[in-house]
């Protein structure tokens, strides 16, 4: 399922390229694809019949009742997957457990502009047809909140951005010495969660090696979260703590 619903706020004009280049992976690689924006679809009933959940630069908030919140949470609890592409970051900021799901919030982007990304763990599956060094025209995204059980297989180098918003830059990247990541997973009360920071331009969905990219985290995804069982699901409210 690919969830393109937005919040109040920006609203990137790539959604429905993504949406369609995920569709066309999809009759590509033998997988089948549902899109949607209506939040009423955050049923157990529903979510049951999707291997994973695909979020493409959504922002800010996303569901309209704690009962959907509720029952997304559940789904991640069953063993559900997800795949978060560009500004997911921003999605839900206000929600504890869903920013500890995605491994962090969103702090700043630069400008567009060609920067450095270097895989830094080129043996992980949804690297392997990724450049091991890229330059791309994108925009690096920094975090706050981290969640430190993340693991980072990617990252943006923004020592090689411009320096028109040094101050700025400095200002965002806190301790980091010149490595951001762009591209992280792990397994989270009970899921699996992959994202990629990258994919602002609607051009990017039609770009090859991006195409790569994200289909690489489809697939480590799809062959980690292999069946949903909401018997596992133990959260009663969509905010509880977590249990380890």
């Amino acid at each position: 399922m690919v969830y393109k619903k937005n919040g109040k706020g920006f609203i990137h004009d790539n959604v429905p390229y993504a949406a369609q280049a995920i569709i066309d992976l999809g009759k590509k690689h033998g997988f089948k694809v549902d899109t949607s924006s209506n939040p009423s679809m955050m049923t157990e009933n529903n979510l049951k019949q999707y291997r994973m959940l695909i979020f493409t630069s959504t922002n800010n908030d996303v569901f309209d009742t704690d009962a959907q919140r509720l029952a997304f949470r559940r789904y991640i609890e069953a063993g559900g997957g997800f795949v978060g592409v560009h500004s997911v970051t921003g999605t839900e900021r206000n929600w504890e457990w869903f920013k500890m799901l995605l491994g962090g919030t969103f702090l700043w982007h630069a400008k567009g502009q060609n920067f450095t990304i270097k895989v830094i763990d080129p043996k992980h599956p949804s690297m392997k047809n990724v450049p091991a060094v890229w330059e791309r025209h994108d925009e690096c995204y920094f975090a706050k909140e981290i969640y430190p059980g993340t693991r980072t297989i990617m990252v943006n180098d923004f020592s090689t951005l411009d320096t028109s918003q040094i101050k700025t830059i400095n200002k965002n990247a806190g301790f980091l010495h010149k490595y951001v990541p762009s591209a992280w997973f792990h397994d989270f009360d009970g899921g699996t969660t992959w994202c990629t920071t990258l994919g602002h331009s609607k051009e990017s969905y039609s770009d090859p090696t991006y195409l790569k990219l994200i289909m690489g985290g489809i697939e480590y995804v799809a062959n980690t979260a292999k069946k949903i069982d909401f018997s596992k699901a133990y959260a009663k409210t969509f905010n509880e703590p977590v249990r380890y």
